[in-house]
């Protein structure tokens, strides 16, 4: 059967970084506050002028030259974000453009803190349905842009950055020993809407709004979510959580991490955590966590590798790769 395998990785970070100190400053907070919420200490914020295309187009840069690869081997764009730079055409087509790729398809993906999940299934089907080869993932958010700076209890939490996965068709036996993505799994409920949303869109109040959530409901739903989530993909493939090499969850907040790692009864040392240092960078976490991890040696070939994240709609999913 064909497998997507994972070939280059890749990621980039704008270079203004935001302490806690600094926000002290801006609102109402103090360090102390911010680590204990969300175990985060700083986070990257885009330049006046910088959008998520030139984010997500250096992460496909450096993601390509990781795999050894040009934008002429290339098929397809998938790019999660929730930040586009306009309405429409999609950002994946910037990055296309970009990259000067003229050839194959592009397109963006919104499912918010779970899209790069979801576009990582939604390549790896396209790719095991014969009609793409190579496939470049890339989440990518500059979420600095629709935060409400006088909102302590939000501003404090996201960022912005960007990372990208190239995927390449493989022939694979079939069996969890194949390399690359052995199982994908996403879900969706919209009752709980009211929890995590931008107030604003242009077919609501014609502007892009602010980003509002109830924190508390959003930690409940999601610890249960994941958990849940992250066993339904081991049973899939009939796995248990010790098999799991590394975990790398959606870094939102430190605690909901080692909740669902407790959950899964999974120890802290085979989770990849960048939230202290990134933030909440939305579609753009779960890329940026596994680029460093990979960068450093931790992640190596062979590997079993889970991801996870849940976003606002909500919207989650999970995804199994061997490396």
């Amino acid at each position: 059967m064909i497998r997507s395998v994972v070939v280059g990785c890749g990621s980039y970070l704008p270079e203004r970084i935001l302490t806690n100190a600094d926000l002290a400053k801006m609102v109402d907070t103090t360090d102390e506050w911010i680590v204990e919420r969300s175990g985060i200490k700083q986070r990257h914020i885009a330049a006046e002028g910088e959008l998520t295309s030139d984010l997500a187009l250096k992460a496909a840069q450096a993601a390509l030259k990781n795999a050894g690869l040009t934008a002429d081997d290339v098929d397809l764009i998938v790019l999660a974000t929730a930040t586009p730079d306009e309405t429409f055409p999609a950002t994946a087509c910037r990055v296309q453009h970009g990259l000067g790729m003229t050839r194959g398809f592009a397109f963006d993906v919104q499912a918010v803190c779970s899209g790069f999940i979801y576009a990582l299934a939604t390549a790896d089907n396209f790719i095991k349905a014969g009609q793409a080869k190579t496939a470049i993932v890339i989440g990518a958010e500059t979420f600095s842009r629709i935060l409400d700076w006088n909102d302590r209890t939000t501003c404090v939490l996201f960022a912005d950055g960007a990372g990208a996965l190239v995927l390449q068709a493989q022939e694979g036996e079939g069996t969890n020993d194949d390399r690359g993505i052995l199982t994908t799994h996403l879900h969706s409920d919209g009752r709980h809407h009211d929890l995590l949303y931008v107030d604003g869109g242009p077919s609501s109040t014609q502007t892009t709004g602010k980003l509002r959530m109830l924190g508390k409901e959003v930690f409940r739903h999601a610890v249960v979510n994941l958990a849940d989530v992250v066993k339904e993909t081991l049973s899939a493939v009939n796995m248990t959580a010790d098999q799991i090499d590394w975990l790398v969850p959606h870094q939102a907040n430190k605690r909901i991490i080692d909740g669902t790692a407790r959950k899964l009864g999974l120890s802290t040392d085979r989770v990849v955590l960048t939230v202290d240092h990134h933030g909440n960078t939305s579609a753009a976490s779960v890329p940026l966590a596994l680029a460093e991890a990979i960068g450093d040696g931790r992640i190596q070939k062979g590997q079993v590798v889970l991801l996870e994240a849940m976003g606002g709609g909500f919207t989650w999913g999970s995804a199994l790769v061997r490396w």
